[in-house]
């Protein structure tokens, strides 16, 4: 009996350890497009809008704070997809040009924070806009 208890203590330990976050893992799938508007370097004119080809799309797990955990490139029509993950948070972000101080050449992060309720979902995130000066 005593053998039983004890085996079912360290049973509900592990259980309670394996709570599982958000990340890789799962059967949830987070798609969305990105388009560039081009200013053609006159900016505020505008010159065309086209699918965001080969741009990098970041991901971060959860409340992460610093770097990305996974990152993949637009296709040919501006549409990325991350697979594979389990319920929670996440940031989806890509990087645009700076329009306030147009001379830095600097890059901006547009973040778009994306909930995942239920296994096997596929959440769609709004259009995201980027600026190529």
């Amino acid at each position: 009996m005593y053998r039983i208890l004890i085996s079912l203590a360290i049973v509900a330990m592990i259980a309670s350890g394996c709570k599982k976050e958000a990340g890789e893992g799962g059967t949830s799938t987070i798609t969305g497009k990105v388009t560039v508007r081009d200013y053609n370097g006159s900016f505020p004119f505008f010159y065309e809008s086209l699918p965001a080809q080969e741009l990098d799309v970041y991901i971060i797990y959860g409340d992460a704070t610093a770097g990305y955990d996974n990152r993949t490139r637009t296709s040919y029509d501006g549409t990325y997809r991350f697979d594979f993950l389990r319920k929670g948070n996440y940031k989806i972000f890509v990087y645009t040009d700076d329009t306030v101080n147009i001379f830095s050449q600097a890059q901006l992060p547009v973040i778009t924070d994306v909930q995942i309720d239920k296994n096997k979902s596929t959440i769609e995130v709004p259009e995201v806009i980027v600026v190529k000066l």
